[in-house]
């Protein structure tokens, strides 16, 4: 099977997990706009999740909650993002934001109810034991709380009234929060799930957080609106300092091609067992959306 099949394949099991989550729930707007955030995307993420369980022997029943709780997380994650005191943005997936389908308030709350779903999720008694589900939960909050993903979100807008443009450090600092963060703890948690040892996951998913960004950076520069499903060169227009605006265009690509590989590399220890990670590597430096 190749890797886009894969990855289409993980991405229809974590939907119809996290669809399976909202069943019998009450048919109010927000319960609707749950639903409508969590659907498509590349669930990425969730993917990192699985596969790193079944590179340490497990089934995907027993970390199917975990893949979907990330992709509630970030979905929690986009649906604010979105909002007009964020990064107001009216297009997601090709389909219109929550804010403009609904409305603020139900946005808010759907985020809000999006974030608390990924912790029910990961209570889930398939994960393991006590233990292992509290390391799931303490990780997932630390990687999307003040000290991951919502640091970097703060960071970023920050940076949009700063005095100084921001520097390469500083870009790369942020984006181990805002994008890093959650990808981190994805390829960790089939690790923490099977009780192994993290470590070789971990440094796998620092380089390839940050290629993510990079990429996304290039994406923004010259992808197409069609094939990314939201709306291109917001940094540029603010005046923000992007790793293309910083590195130059073609030096960025390069970058992410150097992180790539140094990603894959981390991966020896698992030998032929670490090729779909690996294929997932290079599909985050080639992919168009």
């Amino acid at each position: 099977m190749s890797f886009s099949e894969v990855l289409a394949r993980d991405a229809a099991a974590i939907e119809a997990r996290l669809m399976a989550a909202l069943e019998g729930r009450a048919e109010v707007p927000v319960v609707q706009a749950m639903r409508y955030a969590l659907r498509g995307g590349k669930r990425l993420r969730g993917f990192l999740v699985l596969e790193g369980a079944r590179m340490h022997g497990l089934p995907d029943a027993q970390a199917i909650s975990a893949a979907a709780a990330v992709e509630a997380l970030h979905a929690y994650s986009l649906v604010h993002d979105d909002l007009p005191c964020m990064d107001d943005d009216d297009l997601r997936r090709g389909q219109p934001t929550v804010h403009v389908k609904w409305d603020e308030a139900t946005a808010v709350l759907a985020g809000d109810a999006l974030q608390t779903l990924a912790f029910e999720l990961l209570a889930d008694p398939a994960l393991g034991s006590g233990d292992v589900r509290i390391a799931l939960v303490s990780g997932l909050a630390r990687a999307s709380g003040a000290e991951g993903m919502v640091l970097g979100q703060a960071l970023d807008i920050a940076a949009e009234t700063a005095v100084a443009p921001l520097t390469l450090e500083d870009i790369t600092a942020l984006q181990a929060g805002k994008t890093g963060a959650l990808i981190r703890w994805s390829a960790e948690a089939g690790a923490v799930i099977a009780g192994a040892d993290p470590a070789p996951l971990r440094a796998y998913a620092e380089k390839l957080g940050l290629a993510f960004q990079i990429w996304d950076d290039v994406l923004d520069v010259e992808g197409d609106v069609a094939k990314t499903g939201k709306r291109l060169q917001k940094d540029a227009d603010a005046g923000k300092a992007t790793f293309v605006s910083l590195l130059g265009l073609d030096a960025a690509k390069a970058r992410a091609g150097a992180l790539i590989d140094a990603a894959a590399g981390h991966l020896s220890p698992y030998g032929a067992r670490a090729v779909n990670l690996i294929a997932c590597a290079r599909f985050v430096i080639s992919r168009e959306m």
